[in-house]
């Protein structure tokens, strides 16, 4: 009774402040999603381009109660979020795992992927419902296999079931979820199978009773998706997933990979590894001007709510959900749907005057092919020169705050017979005392 209550308050408060919200007066995506005819991003049935903005939220249905999952789903869609990384079935990373909130298991005892439990996927049910009327895209794991196929997650489980039932469990899960059009399947989970036959079994099954779903793959960090996976039917969209320099991973994918659409799917998450919001921040701008269709935002402890995580946490994940990271994220998708983001394409020595090194700091730089719209992402410079012949002429410039959403003039410090344009970030630190800026140049009408 005092989880229903505190539920019903909570969505009558939610309620009130999505009013205020300017996520709340965002035009909704129409479902399904659809790989735009340049291959390069998804759009929605409306032909409106969708970017990837993402939380991960793995532990979402195998840990949290109805009422609790619906306070996090409430909050994301304020926030701005519109996309979320779940784990349809949790190995280990919740309470009572497998087992969900109401100690439903999703296998009938000792029958892993061979006897679904139509009690599970019941519930599974009701939070991807309300997922779907928040308008969310879900980026759905039917079996998160685990890092090096361990205990973390369903690999040895998978292996003991063999191809045959891991098939059967895929068909059973299109056939369940088919009438959701806003799942992308996402198969794997933190690891390269040595063979792809299970993966394989999993997603043709998928596909055999729900034929318009798109899936992706979740490897092993640092390795090639596009490469490993190349030729394989399912697999619609790519993704990267690193903790290294992330632009210098979306370029190379962008060059050298296949022309389909990719997104960072996972980077160093807020609260872990030292990972701040500046963090967390260029690891989005990086990915998005370096030619990914989206990325997913990770903080601890939200990905595991209240089941066990891997690093130690610091704050409970209600209050995680107000981060400076989060925060971050909204104004990130706010930046973006302020500009027509999907016709950039990643600087390749055309926008940037100086190369990075030769500063400090760096500069990722974005501009569309008739140069009437670039971006520039600084951290740790306070200035930037550009070409001016990579830009249209009499193009507006300002300086957005990604960490406070705040807009400034930018003005331009050379003389105008120069063949290049200096633009200095109008302070040194940002509203969070932080060295990131974003530079953003388009016609003013």
């Amino acid at each position: 009774m005092a989880d229903f209550v505190r539920g019903c308050l909570f969505r009558s408060l939610s309620a009130l402040l999505m009013l205020y919200s300017p996520a709340a007066n965002a035009q909704q995506t129409v479902f399904p999603l659809r790989v735009a005819e340049n291959h390069r991003y998804l759009k929605d049935a409306a032909g409106r381009p969708f970017l990837i903005t993402g939380d991960t939220a793995w532990s979402l249905i195998g840990d949290l109660s109805r009422a609790d999952a619906d306070m996090y789903l409430a909050d994301r869609q304020r926030r701005g979020f519109n996309t979320i990384l779940v784990n349809l079935i949790e190995h280990r990373f919740s309470r009572n795992a497998p087992r969900n909130f109401y100690d439903q298991a999703p296998f009938e005892a000792n029958a892993a992927f061979s006897k679904p439990n139509d009690a599970y996927f019941n519930d599974a049910d009701w939070i991807l419902q309300r997922a779907r009327e928040r308008g969310f895209l879900v980026l759905l794991t039917p079996a998160y296999m685990g890092v090096n196929g361990g205990s973390e997650g369903w690999y040895k489980e998978m292996t003991v079931a063999g191809p045959e039932a891991v098939k059967s469990y895929g068909r059973y899960l299109g056939q369940r979820f088919r009438k959701y059009d806003n799942i992308i399947w996402v198969q794997g989970g933190d690891f390269d199978p040595p063979d792809g036959i299970l993966a394989d079994a999993l997603a043709e099954g998928i596909a055999e009773t729900d034929r318009d779903a798109l899936q992706t793959f979740h490897a092993s960090r640092d390795t090639d998706v596009a490469l490993n996976w190349r030729g394989t039917p399912w697999l619609d969209l790519d993704t990267i997933y690193t903790y290294g320099d992330v632009a210098e991973k979306s370029l190379l994918r962008y060059i050298t990979g296949p022309v389909s659409p990719f997104f960072l799917i996972e980077g160093i998450y807020e609260g872990e590894q030292g990972a701040t919001a500046q963090t967390v921040r260029g690891i989005a701008y990086s990915a998005i001007l370096s030619g990914a269709c989206g990325q997913i935002f990770g903080n601890n402890p939200i990905w595991h709510f209240y089941g066990p995580g891997v690093h130690e946490q610091f704050m409970s994940w209600p209050e995680a959900l107000s981060s400076p990271g989060s925060q971050s994220m909204t104004h990130l998708k706010e930046f973006f749907d302020g500009i027509d983001w999907w016709r950039l394409e990643p600087d390749q020595g055309k926008l940037l005057a100086a190369e990075n090194g030769a500063a400090p700091g760096y500069a990722i730089g974005s501009r569309s092919p008739d140069g009437s719209l670039a971006v520039i992402y600084l951290f740790g410079r306070h200035s930037v020169e550009l070409n001016k012949n990579a830009l249209s002429p009499s193009l507006g410039a300002r300086w957005f705050d990604p960490a406070s959403g705040g807009y400034t003039e930018a003005v331009r410090k050379t003389a105008d017979q120069r063949d290049t344009v200096e633009f200095e970030t109008p302070r040194k630190r940002n509203f969070a005392d932080n060295a990131d800026w974003i530079l953003v140049l388009a016609d003013a009408g």
